[in-house]
Protein backbone atom coordinates (compact mmCIF):
# COMPACT_ATOMS: atom_id res chain seq x y z
CA UNK A 1 0.00 0.00 0.00
CA UNK A 2 2.88 2.36 0.81
CA UNK A 3 4.45 1.67 -2.58
CA UNK A 4 1.17 2.59 -4.29
CA UNK A 5 1.00 5.87 -2.36
CA UNK A 6 4.60 6.59 -3.33
CA UNK A 7 3.80 5.75 -6.98
CA UNK A 8 0.91 8.23 -7.02
CA UNK A 9 3.02 10.99 -5.46
CA UNK A 10 5.97 10.48 -7.79
CA UNK A 11 3.63 10.34 -10.80
CA UNK A 12 2.02 13.62 -9.76
CA UNK A 13 5.26 15.50 -9.12
CA UNK A 14 6.97 13.85 -12.08
CA UNK A 15 4.67 15.71 -14.44
CA UNK A 16 4.17 19.39 -15.08
CA UNK A 17 0.64 19.09 -13.68
CA UNK A 18 1.88 18.80 -10.11
CA UNK A 19 3.86 22.03 -10.18
CA UNK A 20 1.15 23.90 -12.08
CA UNK A 21 -1.71 22.84 -9.79
CA UNK A 22 0.02 23.79 -6.54
CA UNK A 23 1.52 26.92 -8.11
CA UNK A 24 -1.88 28.12 -9.32
CA UNK A 25 -3.41 27.58 -5.88
CA UNK A 26 -0.70 29.63 -4.16
CA UNK A 27 -0.73 32.30 -6.87
CA UNK A 28 -4.50 32.83 -6.68
CA UNK A 29 -4.48 33.02 -2.89
CA UNK A 30 -1.51 35.38 -2.94
CA UNK A 31 -3.24 37.69 -5.41
CA UNK A 32 -6.48 37.77 -3.40
CA UNK A 33 -4.80 38.27 -0.02
CA UNK A 34 -1.97 40.65 -0.89
CA UNK A 35 -2.38 42.24 -4.33
CA UNK A 36 -5.97 42.63 -5.53
CA UNK A 37 -8.00 45.34 -3.79
CA UNK A 38 -11.08 44.19 -1.91
CA UNK A 39 -12.43 42.98 1.40
CA UNK A 40 -9.96 40.10 1.56
CA UNK A 41 -6.82 42.16 0.97
CA UNK A 42 -4.84 41.88 4.21
CA UNK A 43 -2.99 45.17 3.83
CA UNK A 44 -6.14 47.15 3.05
CA UNK A 45 -8.44 45.60 5.65
CA UNK A 46 -6.22 46.37 8.64
CA UNK A 47 -7.42 43.23 10.46
CA UNK A 48 -5.03 40.53 11.69
CA UNK A 49 -6.86 37.49 10.32
CA UNK A 50 -6.77 35.08 7.40
CA UNK A 51 -10.51 34.95 6.75
CA UNK A 52 -9.98 35.63 3.05
CA UNK A 53 -7.82 32.52 2.67
CA UNK A 54 -10.47 30.29 4.22
CA UNK A 55 -13.31 31.84 2.23
CA UNK A 56 -11.56 31.68 -1.15
CA UNK A 57 -9.78 28.31 -0.79
CA UNK A 58 -12.91 26.09 -0.90
CA UNK A 59 -13.78 27.57 -4.31
CA UNK A 60 -10.23 27.18 -5.61
CA UNK A 61 -10.25 23.60 -4.31
CA UNK A 62 -13.26 22.91 -6.54
CA UNK A 63 -10.82 22.97 -9.47
CA UNK A 64 -7.52 22.15 -7.77
CA UNK A 65 -8.48 18.82 -6.22
CA UNK A 66 -10.31 17.42 -9.28
CA UNK A 67 -7.10 18.20 -11.20
CA UNK A 68 -5.22 16.08 -8.65
CA UNK A 69 -7.62 13.12 -8.69
CA UNK A 70 -8.84 13.07 -12.29
CA UNK A 71 -6.13 10.64 -13.47
CA UNK A 72 -6.04 8.30 -10.49
CA UNK A 73 -8.41 5.69 -11.90
CA UNK A 74 -9.35 7.01 -15.34
CA UNK A 75 -5.78 6.89 -16.61
CA UNK A 76 -5.33 3.38 -15.20
CA UNK A 77 -8.41 2.34 -17.20
CA UNK A 78 -7.31 4.09 -20.37
CA UNK A 79 -3.80 2.62 -20.27
CA UNK A 80 -5.04 -0.86 -19.37
CA UNK A 81 -3.06 -0.95 -16.12
CA UNK A 82 -6.09 -1.21 -13.84
CA UNK A 83 -6.33 -4.96 -14.45
CA UNK A 84 -2.66 -5.28 -13.54
CA UNK A 85 -3.28 -3.21 -10.41
CA UNK A 86 -6.10 -5.54 -9.39
CA UNK A 87 -3.77 -8.56 -9.62
CA UNK A 88 -1.50 -7.15 -6.91
CA UNK A 89 -1.78 -8.68 -3.42
CA UNK A 90 -3.93 -5.75 -2.31
CA UNK A 91 -7.59 -5.61 -1.43
CA UNK A 92 -9.87 -3.23 -3.27
CA UNK A 93 -10.21 -0.97 -0.24
CA UNK A 94 -6.42 -0.80 0.06
CA UNK A 95 -6.08 0.38 -3.55
CA UNK A 96 -8.76 3.03 -3.09
CA UNK A 97 -7.34 3.99 0.32
CA UNK A 98 -3.83 4.38 -1.09
CA UNK A 99 -5.02 6.72 -3.82
CA UNK A 100 -7.08 8.68 -1.29
CA UNK A 101 -4.11 8.96 1.09
CA UNK A 102 -1.90 10.23 -1.75
CA UNK A 103 -4.52 12.83 -2.70
CA UNK A 104 -4.80 14.04 0.92
CA UNK A 105 -1.00 14.32 1.17
CA UNK A 106 -1.02 16.47 -1.97
CA UNK A 107 -3.77 18.67 -0.51
CA UNK A 108 -1.77 19.16 2.70
CA UNK A 109 1.37 19.97 0.70
CA UNK A 110 -0.63 22.60 -1.18
CA UNK A 111 -1.84 24.18 2.07
CA UNK A 112 1.48 24.13 3.94
CA UNK A 113 3.11 27.09 2.11
CA UNK A 114 0.19 29.31 3.21
CA UNK A 115 1.56 29.07 6.76
CA UNK A 116 3.88 31.83 5.59
CA UNK A 117 0.81 34.08 5.46
CA UNK A 118 -0.01 33.12 9.05
CA UNK A 119 3.52 33.96 10.16
CA UNK A 120 3.39 37.29 8.31
CA UNK A 121 0.11 38.32 9.94
CA UNK A 122 1.41 37.13 13.32
CA UNK A 123 4.50 39.32 12.93
CA UNK A 124 2.73 42.35 11.42
CA UNK A 125 -0.06 42.47 13.98
CA UNK A 126 -0.21 45.28 16.51
CA UNK A 127 0.61 44.02 19.05
CA UNK A 128 2.66 41.15 17.62
CA UNK A 129 0.73 37.88 17.78
CA UNK A 130 -2.71 39.48 17.93
CA UNK A 131 -4.11 37.02 15.35
CA UNK A 132 -6.74 34.59 16.68
CA UNK A 133 -4.67 31.41 16.93
CA UNK A 134 -7.54 29.09 17.88
CA UNK A 135 -9.79 30.23 15.06
CA UNK A 136 -6.94 30.13 12.54
CA UNK A 137 -5.84 26.60 13.41
CA UNK A 138 -9.48 25.49 13.42
CA UNK A 139 -9.87 26.96 9.94
CA UNK A 140 -6.76 25.13 8.73
CA UNK A 141 -8.14 21.89 10.14
CA UNK A 142 -11.46 22.56 8.42
CA UNK A 143 -9.62 23.19 5.16
CA UNK A 144 -7.85 19.83 5.43
CA UNK A 145 -11.17 18.09 6.16
CA UNK A 146 -12.75 19.86 3.20
CA UNK A 147 -9.85 18.89 0.94
CA UNK A 148 -10.17 15.25 2.04
CA UNK A 149 -13.89 15.29 1.21
CA UNK A 150 -13.21 16.78 -2.22
CA UNK A 151 -10.48 14.18 -2.78
CA UNK A 152 -12.89 11.32 -2.03
CA UNK A 153 -15.44 12.79 -4.44
CA UNK A 154 -12.73 13.20 -7.08
CA UNK A 155 -11.58 9.59 -6.72
CA UNK A 156 -15.17 8.38 -7.07
CA UNK A 157 -15.63 10.49 -10.20
CA UNK A 158 -12.36 9.19 -11.65
CA UNK A 159 -13.50 5.59 -11.06
CA UNK A 160 -16.57 6.16 -13.24
CA UNK A 161 -14.76 6.99 -16.49
CA UNK A 162 -11.64 6.34 -18.52
CA UNK A 163 -11.42 9.97 -19.63
CA UNK A 164 -9.52 12.25 -17.20
CA UNK A 165 -11.25 15.39 -18.50
CA UNK A 166 -14.67 13.87 -17.87
CA UNK A 167 -13.44 12.81 -14.42
CA UNK A 168 -12.31 16.38 -13.73
CA UNK A 169 -15.61 17.93 -14.79
CA UNK A 170 -17.69 15.37 -12.92
CA UNK A 171 -15.62 15.80 -9.75
CA UNK A 172 -15.87 19.60 -9.91
CA UNK A 173 -19.64 19.40 -10.45
CA UNK A 174 -20.24 16.91 -7.63
CA UNK A 175 -17.98 18.82 -5.23
CA UNK A 176 -19.75 22.09 -6.01
CA UNK A 177 -23.14 20.50 -5.45
CA UNK A 178 -22.14 18.95 -2.14
CA UNK A 179 -20.46 22.17 -0.97
CA UNK A 180 -23.07 24.76 -1.96
CA UNK A 181 -26.02 22.86 -3.42
CA UNK A 182 -27.71 21.99 -0.14
CA UNK A 183 -27.42 25.58 1.05
CA UNK A 184 -29.09 26.74 -2.14
CA UNK A 185 -31.90 24.20 -1.72
CA UNK A 186 -32.33 25.25 1.89
CA UNK A 187 -32.61 28.88 0.80
CA UNK A 188 -35.30 27.96 -1.72
CA UNK A 189 -37.21 26.05 0.95
CA UNK A 190 -37.30 29.19 3.09
CA UNK A 191 -37.93 29.22 6.83
CA UNK A 192 -39.35 25.70 6.94
CA UNK A 193 -38.15 22.47 8.53
CA UNK A 194 -36.66 21.38 5.21
CA UNK A 195 -34.98 24.78 4.83
CA UNK A 196 -33.29 24.32 8.19
CA UNK A 197 -32.42 20.65 7.67
CA UNK A 198 -31.03 20.64 4.11
CA UNK A 199 -27.91 22.77 4.80
CA UNK A 200 -26.86 20.17 7.40
CA UNK A 201 -26.14 17.77 4.52
CA UNK A 202 -23.81 20.24 2.80
CA UNK A 203 -20.07 20.65 3.23
CA UNK A 204 -20.28 24.40 3.67
CA UNK A 205 -22.23 24.23 6.92
CA UNK A 206 -19.80 21.85 8.61
CA UNK A 207 -16.70 23.53 7.19
CA UNK A 208 -17.86 26.87 8.59
CA UNK A 209 -18.56 25.24 11.95
CA UNK A 210 -15.07 23.73 12.23
CA UNK A 211 -13.52 27.01 11.05
CA UNK A 212 -14.79 28.71 14.21
CA UNK A 213 -12.22 26.71 16.15
CA UNK A 214 -14.78 24.48 17.89
CA UNK A 215 -14.70 20.74 17.16
CA UNK A 216 -18.25 19.41 17.29
CA UNK A 217 -18.80 15.65 17.21
CA UNK A 218 -21.45 16.11 14.49
CA UNK A 219 -18.95 17.86 12.23
CA UNK A 220 -16.30 15.21 12.81
CA UNK A 221 -18.81 12.45 12.10
CA UNK A 222 -19.84 14.20 8.89
CA UNK A 223 -16.25 14.54 7.68
CA UNK A 224 -15.71 10.85 8.38
CA UNK A 225 -18.91 9.60 6.75
CA UNK A 226 -18.87 11.71 3.58
CA UNK A 227 -15.44 10.54 2.31
CA UNK A 228 -16.28 6.98 3.37
CA UNK A 229 -19.45 7.13 1.26
CA UNK A 230 -17.68 8.22 -1.93
CA UNK A 231 -14.66 5.96 -1.36
CA UNK A 232 -17.09 3.09 -0.88
CA UNK A 233 -18.64 3.97 -4.24
CA UNK A 234 -15.18 3.94 -5.84
CA UNK A 235 -14.51 0.55 -4.24
CA UNK A 236 -17.74 -0.84 -5.70
CA UNK A 237 -16.74 0.43 -9.15
CA UNK A 238 -13.36 -1.27 -8.79
CA UNK A 239 -14.96 -4.51 -7.64
CA UNK A 240 -17.45 -4.52 -10.52
CA UNK A 241 -14.60 -4.07 -13.02
CA UNK A 242 -12.68 -6.91 -11.39
CA UNK A 243 -15.67 -9.21 -11.86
Amino acid sequence: MKSLIYKELTHFFGSLTGVVVIGVYLLLNGLVLWILPGNFNLLDSGWANLDGLFVVSPWIFLFLIPAITMRMFSEEKRNGTLELLCTLPLKDWEIVGAKFAAAVVLVVLSILPTLLYFYSIHALGAPVGSIDHGGTWGSYLGLVFLGAAYAAIGIFASSLTDNPIVGFLLAALLSGLVYAGFDALGGLAGNTQAGLLLPEFGLSQHYTSVSRGVLDSRDLLYFLCLPALFLGGAGLQLKSRSW
